[in-house]
């Protein structure tokens, strides 16, 4: 792996916190996410189930997690079970955790092959009463293809038909919109990376540049300080594009006169950053795209304020398309008339600010939280506001991770270049 290996504490700390809300006498079993084809004899990159690296950190595929507080045989309370390595395994594959490496990165002493799963389940789960399974429940996601878990799901409900199942779900939503010291240490050096990643942006592009030559600028400086990769697919948007919610060609040439609306953020350790930014391709705003960004930046600065323990994500959302209508009207993009006359279901100001300004942060960049939920000290959100004018060729999104506090907001990318003038000043130093 090529960060350094997170604090077995961590892990341990959330799988105790998870046991704290197991019914009594109750089995659950967490899988590894599936190995996707590609095409041909190829796999898409292995990416880990959050949920079961969040309670053991093992970044590895075909794992499975038993957690059992109440088994009556104490070496079985926590059970990690792994592919077991081989010589062809070795040669082929490379890396694979031993034992004793899983011990020291989960802090789970019970380590088995993953031959050894079905004797041991068998062997415990009879004197369990409940068995809590997981799946992937964050409302965004959409299941069109049968993965692991509800593979496991059926199974298990096949061969222990009388026993009182369970969802783990409600419990990782809980634990897991939290953030631990650990965890923001680790989704701040995510940031950190983004920076810099930006900051080698800002000295890279002028005109005539490729909208994917900055993206090698960005992996470059990424895989270079460590980061696995892209948090998510990489938005380097310039002129028209930039209206676009989810371009990623990256495939134009950038052009004089033209501004870019980048988002991206790197992954470190499976934590990720999450950030956006518009630059103008010469190094220097017009007066029209000076005026829309600052509208931008003035509802990004607001509506961070509102952010704080109790605060309903509800109430949160429409306060800010108060404050971006204000913004709109000033910009002459919409007139009071047209506010006073609006569809209360369909606001005004959706017509040029059309998504959401802020989501949970974490192991998923779009991570595992409570949608009527009110944000709680420890939460790590976005947020992010734009103005996108398609009959200008031009959109302008901000985006920064914060983090809530008993003292306030902490802001990840406090040291990311936001203002007018930082931004001009590195393009054109």
């Amino acid at each position: 792996m090529k960060q350094k290996t997170v604090a077995c504490n961590l892990f341990i700390l959330n799988r105790e916190n998870f046991a704290k809300k197991l019914k009594s006498n109750s089995l659950a079993i967490f899988q590894s996410n599936d190995e996707f084809p590609r095409s041909g004899d190829q796999n898409f990159i292995f990416k880990q189930n959050a949920d079961l690296f969040y309670l053991s950190g093992i970044d590895q595929e075909k794992t499975i997690l038993l957690i059992f507080p109440d088994c009556p045989n104490p070496l079985y309370k926590e059970v990690l079970f792994l592919r077991q390595t081989d010589n062809h395994i070795k040669v082929w594959e490379g890396y694979k955790y031993t034992k004793e490496e899983a011990l020291e990165t989960s802090g789970i002493s019970a380590i088995y092959w993953l031959e050894d799963f079905d004797a041991i389940l068998q062997s415990v789960a009879n004197y369990a009463d409940h068995i809590y399974l997981n799946a992937n429940e964050n409302d965004r996601a959409v299941a069109e293809v049968p993965y692991r878990d509800l593979r496991f799901i059926n199974e298990m409900k096949a061969r222990f038909p009388l026993h009182h199942f369970e969802r783990s779900a409600p419990i990782m939503r809980q634990l897991r919109v939290v953030k631990s010291e650990i965890e923001v240490k680790l989704t701040r050096q995510a940031c950190n990376i983004t920076r810099d990643a930006f900051i080698r942006v800002l000295k890279f592009v002028k005109p005539g540049v490729k909208e994917y030559e900055i993206e090698a600028e960005i992996i470059h400086e990424f895989v270079r300080q460590g980061a696995t990769g892209h948090a998510y697919s990489p938005i380097i948007a310039s002129g028209y594009n930039a209206t676009i919610l989810h371009y990623n060609d990256n495939s134009r040439v950038c052009k004089d006169g033209d501004v870019i609306l980048f988002d991206f953020g790197a992954e470190y350790a499976n934590y990720n950053a999450d950030m956006s930014r518009s630059i103008p391709v010469n190094g220097k705003f017009t007066d029209r795209q000076a005026a829309v960004y600052q509208s931008v930046l003035h509802v990004m600065k607001e509506s961070t304020k509102l952010l704080k323990p109790g605060t309903d994500w509800n109430a949160y959302h429409e306060q800010v398309g108060e404050l971006m209508t204000e913004q709109l009207i000033k910009l002459k993009l919409l007139t009071t008339e047209q506010v006073k006359k609006q569809d209360s279901k369909i606001p005004a100001y959706k017509k040029y600010f059309m998504h959401g300004t802020s989501h949970h942060l974490g192991i998923d960049v779009h991570d595992f939280a409570g949608r009527y939920t009110p944000f709680a000290e420890g939460n790590i959100l976005t947020v992010e506001p734009g103005i996108y004018i398609p009959e200008e060729n031009l959109g302008i999104r901000l985006e920064n991770d914060v983090l809530i506090t008993a003292n306030g907001i902490v802001d990840l990318m406090a040291n990311i270049p936001l203002e007018i003038e930082e931004i001009e000043d590195i393009m054109n130093s």
